[in-house]
């Protein structure tokens, strides 16, 4: 009976998982080999051995739904959104399944400044100026103008030529300022101006915006090549060929 309590001891004191199996006459043996291997029982190894990472078997379920998942990240967005395993419908391309968008052309342009600090007087000289002509060749006169506002008249025309292009799909090469006007601001700043013998004015501070529609119209090579035939139909030969053209304010035959 001393063997086998020395033998479950030493079996305890391993480490390893105690397990015992004591069959025995005496039931007293058996609690004491119980009690013996109790106490030589770590908890932290139980820890260890619980919470310690192992290898995961794999499972057949998951690597292939890993495997779709894979083949889905190789697709595109839109070949991946329908697939024929899943009882949708057929694949389609990417061109087919993009809707196409119809930009709508539009024939006019209308765009504005903000209210600044000038008469409406002199901003109404610059519109002249500009109405009528082909936006790029109003860029460059608002350029090279020596007057105050024509900074920011040129941003204007920059920024409205862009918005004609971008949103409304009308063709820069053929866009002009068909139409340009000004506008007092909604508000005029009012002061007192000092006058003498004690009396006083107001004095207006005036502030205007200008608005331009541009439209599509004739480029200017259209319209130099229309100048160049227009003056050559003007031109008379000189006798070489006969115009059955009547005379008018004839000279006299004779002068002296």
């Amino acid at each position: 009976m001393q063997s086998v309590a020395r033998q479950v001891r030493g079996v305890s004191r391993l480490g390893t998982p105690v397990q015992l199996r004591v069959v025995a006459t005496s039931s007293r043996i058996q609690w004491q080999c119980q009690r013996r291997a109790a106490s030589y029982y770590n908890p932290l190894q139980w820890i260890q051995e619980k919470f310690a990472p192992r290898a995961r078997k794999a499972d057949p379920a998951e690597e292939k739904k890993r495997g779709e998942q894979e083949t889905q990240g190789q697709q595109s967005v839109f070949e991946a959104a329908v697939s024929p395993e899943k009882g949708g419908r057929p694949k389609r391309t990417f061109a087919e399944s993009v809707p196409t968008v119809v930009k709508k052309k539009a024939t006019e342009h209308k765009y504005s400044t903000a209210n600044f600090k000038i008469s409406h007087r002199k901003l109404n000289m610059i519109g002249r100026q500009i109405s009528g002509k082909p936006i790029d060749h109003a860029i460059v006169q608002m350029q090279f103008s020596e007057k105050r506002a024509t900074t920011r008249i040129k941003s204007m025309l920059a920024t409205a030529k862009l918005h004609a292009t971008a949103y409304k799909n009308m063709d820069a090469s053929k866009l002009i300022v068909s139409e340009a006007w000004v506008t007092k601001g909604p508000k005029q700043l009012k002061r007192l101006e000092p006058r003498g013998r004690g009396k006083f004015g107001i004095r207006v501070h005036p502030d205007s915006r200008m608005h331009v529609i541009l439209r599509e119209g004739k480029t200017f090579e259209q319209l130099k090549k229309e100048q160049r035939e227009r003056r050559l139909r003007r031109i008379v030969s000189a006798g070489l060929v006969r115009e059955d053209v009547p005379l008018r304010n004839p000279s006299r035959t004779w002068q002296w």
